[in-house]
C-alpha cells in the first residue's frame, strides 16, 4: 500500500503539517508544576453535578498550581446540540465561583489556542489524520450502515466481541485500487484506526485518583473521522488536549473503558501523555444499597434544583469539597473563618471509588455556611433568590430593608450563631410571623394548662410590656407575671419540686411565643419583640387572649 499516495486522495486539501501545527499552538510559558486542565462538554444544555464536580476539581488543580482552566466544547455530535448550552454552562459554573482562563464563550473565543469548539477545528484534526495515513495508521472505511448491522449480527451471532476488527475489518487491508474505486464514485467514507492492540494483552496504568489499574489492550478499529469530516471525541480530545497542552485530564470514570483507545490515540500520534485524573461518581442511599445518581429519578442531580431551593453557592461549593477531599472538614473546624481558596485540594484525598450524596449532610453544610455570613449578605442573597422565585415574599423582604437586616442579625455572630435554616426558600417559614401577610397561629399550647389561665396571663402581660425595657427588666416582668399565676421563677426550682408549682418561667415565655409569632420555636423573643414594635405585641397579645 502507498500509504503517501493514499494520504493524498483522501486529503487533496491539506497542505499544512504537524510542524505547523506545533508552531501555531506552541507550549505555554508557565512555572514548573503548573497544571493545565479542562472542561470540555458536550453543549446539551443539561449542567449537573457531576459538571461541578469536575469543575471544581479541575480549577482548584489548575489555579492552585498557578496553571490554567480552559473551557472546549465538544459539539462535534450535532444531534445532541441545545442552543444556548454554552452560556448556561458558563453561567451555572461562574454562579459556584469556578470561572475559565480562557476557552470559549457565547460571545467568542478567549485565548489563543482556539478554536474552542471542536466544530470549527476540522481544519486541524485533518492535518493529523492525513498524518496517520501517511504512517498507515489509518484507513478508510466504505462500509454501508447495513453492512455494519449485518457484522453485528454475525458476531452476536459468533458470541464475538462487537466491533470492526479482525475479520470484521472489511476494508483495513483493502489494495488501493478497490479504494480509489469507491472514492471515483463518491461513496462516503469513515476513516478508522488500525490498532495494533489485543484483547488477550493487559497493561497497568496509573490514574491520579484511580490508583494503580489493569486495562486490556483496545483492538478496534475505531472511527476517528466520520463521513462529514467532523471527527469522533475520541480523536478530537487527543488532537485538542496536545495542541491546547493540557497537563492533567479530569474526567468521570464512565471514560475508563475509553483509555486504552485514547493511550493507542497519543502513542500512534506521537503525543505525549497528560496524566489521568478519573472521578469516581456520585452515589446516594437508595434503601440499603448505593447507586448512582440518575438524571431521570433524582433532581437533585442537576445544579438549577439547588438554585431553586435557594442553596446559597458557597454551601454547595463547599459541600463539593467536603465529599472530594476528606480532610476539608477537619480543615475548616481549625479554619472556621479563613475562604475556602486557602484550603490545600489535592487529588490524593479523593474516594477512588466515588462519592457519597448526603442531603442531609448538604443541608448541615448549608447552615454553618449561613451561619458565618453577615446580616446584610444574607439579607443580600435572600432578595436576589426571592425576586426570581417568590415575587410576594421579595416584595415584603425589600419593602423596609433596614427592618429584614435586623431580623437576620439575631443571633448571629458570636461563637454559637443560630443555625436556623439552609436555604433561603425555608425563610418565609422562619421569619414569616414579622409580616402580618404570613402571621397566624399553627400551634396550640400545651393541654395540661387551661386555656382560661393562659388567656389572663396574656391579658395581664400585654397591659405590662414595654420596648424601651433592657432585656433583664423584660424577662424580670416575665418571671413576677408567671410567680403572681404560681409558676415558678427558675426552672430548676420547678424541675427540683413540680408539685409545688404551675409550670416554670418557661412555659410562661411559651405562651407569649405563642401568642406573638404562631409557633413554639422562634429566634429570640426579646429581639424579636423590639422589631415588630409595641402596638403590634400588643394587638397579637390581645387577639390571642381573646381568641383561646
Amino acid at each position: 500500500m502507498d500509504n503517501i499516495k493514499l494520504a493524498g486522495l483522501l486529503f487533496p486539501e491539506v497542505n499544512e503539517t504537524p510542524e505547523d501545527m506545533e508552531k501555531r499552538f506552541p507550549p505555554r510559558d508557565l512555572k514548573e508544576g503548573a497544571i493545565v486542565s479542562r472542561m470540555a462538554p458536550s453543549p446539551t444544555g443539561f449542567v449537573h453535578l457531576g459538571n461541578l464536580v469536575q469543575g471544581i476539581t479541575s480549577e482548584r488543580l489548575s489555579h492552585q498550581s498557578g496553571g490554567v482552566l480552559f473551557l472546549r466544547v465538544e459539539d462535534t455530535d450535532r444531534k445532541r446540540e441545545v442552543k444556548g448550552a454554552v452560556q448556561i454552562l458558563i453561567d451555572a459554573l461562574r454562579h459556584y465561583g469556578i470561572n475559565f482562563d480562557e476557552g470559549a464563550s457565547e460571545s467568542g473565543d478567549i485565548g489563543i489556542y482556539g478554536p474552542y469548539y471542536q466544530s470549527r477545528r476540522a481544519e486541524i484534526y485533518h492535518v493529523y489524520a492525513k498524518k496517520l495515513v501517511e504512517e498507515g495508521k489509518a484507513y478508510p472505511c466504505f462500509c454501508t450502515e447495513e453492512e455494519l448491522e449485518a457484522m453485528r449480527a454475525e458476531q452476536e451471532k459468533e458470541g464475538a466481541n462487537f466491533g470492526y476488527f479482525g475479520k470484521w475489518a472489511k476494508w483495513r487491508d483493502r489494495p488501493i485500487e478497490d479504494i480509489e474505486e469507491m472514492l471515483g464514485k463518491g461513496v462516503p467514507w469513515v476513516l478508522r484506526f488500525r490498532s495494533t492492540g489485543s484483547i488477550e494483552n493487559k497493561f497497568k496504568f496509573t490514574d491520579l485518583i484511580k490508583g494503580e489499574v489493569e486495562v486490556t489492550e483496545n483492538e478496534i478499529d475505531h472511527v476517528l473521522l466520520k463521513s462529514d469530516g467532523i471527527p469522533t471525541y475520541h480523536f478530537a480530545h487527543a488532537v485538542d488536549d496536545h495542541l491546547m497542552r493540557t497537563t492533567h485530564v479530569v474526567r468521570g470514570d464512565e471514560w475508563l473503558p475509553s483509555l486504552p483507545f485514547h493511550l493507542q490515540l497519543f502513542r500512534a500520534l506521537g503525543f505525549k501523555l497528560p496524566k489521568y485524573c478519573h472521578i469516581g461518581p456520585l452515589m446516594k442511599m437508595d434503601g440499603n444499597s448505593k447507586r448512582k445518581l440518575s438524571k431521570r429519578k433524582d433532581p437533585e442531580l442537576a445544579l438549577t434544583y439547588y438554585r431553586a431551593e435557594g442553596f446559597p453557592e458557597e454551601s454547595v461549593y463547599e459541600y463539593i469539597l467536603t465529599i472530594l477531599n476528606s480532610n476539608y472538614e477537619d480543615w475548616r473546624r481549625i479554619n472556621p473563618d479563613a475562604d475556602t481558596d486557602e484550603f490545600k485540594f489535592s487529588y490524593k484525598k479523593m474516594n477512588p471509588a466515588g462519592s457519597l450524596f448526603d442531603a442531609a449532610k448538604l443541608r448541615d453544610v448549608s447552615k454553618n455556611v449561613i451561619s458565618r455570613m453577615t446580616a446584610e449578605r444574607v439579607y443580600d442573597l435572600a432578595a436576589e433568590w426571592a425576586k426570581e422565585y417568590d415575587e410576594e415574599f421579595y416584595s415584603l423582604l425589600t419593602a423596609d430593608k433596614e427592618r429584614s437586616v435586623a431580623i437576620f442579625s439575631i443571633g448571629r455572630g458570636g461563637n454559637k450563631p443560630r443555625k436556623d435554616y439552609a436555604v433561603w426558600s425555608e425563610l418565609k417559614e422562619y421569619m414569616g410571623f414579622f409580616f402580618d401577610e404570613y402571621f397566624k397561629v399553627t400551634e396550640a399550647p400545651d393541654e395540661k394548662y387551661e386555656k382560661s389561665l393562659i388567656s389572663h396571663i396574656i391579658e395581664d402581660y400585654s397591659q405590662i410590656y414595654s420596648a424601651d425595657d433592657e432585656q433583664d427588666e423584660w424577662f424580670e416582668k416575665i418571671k413576677k407575671l408567671g410567680e403572681k399565676y404560681g409558676f415558678a421563677a427558675k426552672t430548676k426550682d420547678y424541675k427540683a419540686n413540680p408539685e409545688a408549682y404551675a409550670g416554670s418561667v418557661a412555659d410562661v415565655s411559651g405562651f407569649i411565643r405563642l401568642a406573638v409569632t404562631g409557633k413554639s420555636s422562634s429566634p429570640d423573643m426579646y429581639q424579636v419583640m423590639k422589631i415588630l414594635g409595641k402596638e403590634k405585641v400588643t394587638e397579637r397579645l390581645i387577639a390571642y387572649a381573646k381568641n383561646l
